[in-house]
């Protein structure tokens, strides 16, 4: 069987190459080579923060099959894919055949797709019965999401002008209505404006009856319904605005992706104690949290960690919403930075509190800070999002200590994220446990793994880990930790 025989070759690999820090090698190949075998639906979630080194144990597996399979990976996936994995492989004869590029795949090739190939592969067709391996299952609702956005610009209002020059009078009339709604005061910082479904029905209406029209406009009138988002994105200097249109459940969207097609999905998901604590209560299941409910569901953990993560989280702390808390902020990283002769990294989502904090850092620490940069001192101070510092983390150093000045916990203010809170509200479903919590939990336990690589502290300077019910939660998620009950240099 497929399983033997990739836990064979696998072996043989690990013993040639020497010891594996990894323990769970063979385990994720049986499960892999199973799932390719009887052609279901698997998830396996890894400890977040787990390094690179399964990806071997995937592989072997696929090396092997007969089956014919879709690989979807992100552009960093891909170059170590093709850069380090593909000479292991090659150094023990194993051979994986890769199809790069539109489709349709020929025959006993691996498809290498990234996520908008998928879709694109979808929508035409041309899948056929390739089973779909998607590591990075954390990602998979953003990158599709994001993969099935429409976007409409300035430019491509003109070109609809253009295309349908009988309607261009009520076509103008209508974008000037919705002008006066985006651009009305008050606005948010983040220039995002919500667009409600009945602001948008008379455009969408007159559109279906006009003739054939140029993209993105088909795809936006197809694109219709309760389980989509659209907002808004408005440049004041210009005094003109995108619409952005993105579903809340991208896997719903795709009905029809994977029934009756396997799928094997890995991802450093959120913790499995902190999930079902917040779901279970509420009746749904913790593996629902991707949209399927696989038939194989598998938790590769790591083994206990022997030095708790050093975590300063005082227990009065103002809250981000009071007058105080961003001189509460620029106090506590002044100190916590004084001494440190390694990278500080400060995450904070709010915009105008993050750039100010920065501001002022740099006034006393100099060039020491900056913000988002991937080239910082040694012992630079780098202030950035937390979506940012997910994407980048790989590509920096190993950080002395993160300061979470706001803990990762989406905002309403998104018209995304209220969207999706509004569709579970009115499923009389707890939106926060549902959704913010485990999403801020998985974001935290990712953006923190590097310190206990590194032997880096945590701060937390958001007073709502101590304050709140959820508290709990998120700090069983940081298990094992240490409390710092005084800041000392390091």
């Amino acid at each position: 069987m497929l399983e033997a025989l990739a836990h064979q070759q696998l072996k043989a690999l690990l013993r040639q190459e020497g010891a594996a820090e990894w323990p769970h090698h063979l385990s994720l190949s049986r499960l892999v080579a199973r799932s390719l075998r009887r052609s279901d639906h698997t998830l396996i979630r890894l400890t977040p923060g787990t390094g690179p080194d399964w990806w071997i144990s995937l592989l072997v597996p696929l090396a092997l099959s007969d089956a014919p399979l879709a690989l979807v990976l992100s552009q960093d996936l891909r170059q170590r894919l093709l850069q380090m994995e593909l000479p292991r492989l090659r150094a023990v004869n194993l051979a994986l055949p890769l199809w790069e590029g539109s489709g349709p795949c020929p025959p006993h090739r691996i498809w290498l797709l990234d996520h908008a190939e998928l879709m694109e592969a979808w929508r035409n067709g041309q899948l056929g019965e390739h089973q779909l391996v998607i590591p990075e299952a954390e990602t998979l609702e953003p990158k599709l999401r994001r993969s099935l956005a429409v976007r409409i610009t300035a430019d491509d209002w003109n070109r609809l002008l253009r295309s349908q020059p009988a309607a261009e009078t009520s076509l103008m009339a209508l974008h000037d209505r919705l002008s006066r709604r985006v651009l009305e005061p008050p606005r948010q910082p983040s220039g995002l404006v919500a667009i409600a479904p009945e602001e948008e029905a008379p455009l969408r209406q007159l559109l279906a009856l006009l003739g054939p029209l140029p993209p993105p406009w088909d795809q936006w009138l197809e694109q219709g319904g309760d389980g989509w988002s659209s907002w808004a994105e408005v440049d004041m200097r210009l005094l003109q605005w995108t619409l952005h249109r993105q579903p809340l459940e991208p896997l719903h969207a795709l009905a029809g992706l994977l029934r009756g097609r396997g799928a094997v999905l890995l991802g450093q998901l959120a913790s499995p104690i902190a999930v079902r604590r917040s779901t279970q209560a509420h009746g749904a299941a913790p593996e629902a949290v991707l949209g399927l409910t696989p038939e194989v569901v598998v938790d590769l953990g790591d083994p206990p960690l022997a030095d708790p993560l050093p975590l300063f989280a005082p227990l009065r702390q103002p809250l981000p919403n009071s007058p105080v808390f961003a001189q509460h902020l620029l106090e506590q990283s002044r100190r916590l930075v004084l001494g440190q002769a390694r990278l500080s990294v400060i995450l904070c989502d709010d915009e105008g509190l993050r750039l100010s904090l920065a501001s002022a850092m740099a006034a006393e620490f100099g060039r020491r800070v900056e913000h988002e940069s991937t080239t910082p001192d040694a012992n630079g101070i780098l202030c950035a999002r937390w979506s940012w510092w997910l994407e980048q983390q790989e590509r920096l150093p190993l950080p002395g200590q993160i300061l979470a000045a706001t803990l990762p916990i989406a905002s309403l203010e998104d018209p995304l994220t209220a969207a999706r809170v509004t569709a579970l509200r009115q499923q009389g479903l707890d939106w926060f446990r549902e959704l913010l919590l485990p999403e801020a939990v998985n974001r935290l336990q990712r953006s923190v793994a590097g310190l206990r690589r590194g032997g880096g502290r945590l701060a937390v300077l958001d007073g709502r880990l101590r304050s709140r019910s959820w508290g709990a939660t998120v700090l069983r998620a940081l298990e094992p930790w240490a409390s710092l009950s005084r800041l000392l240099p390091n």
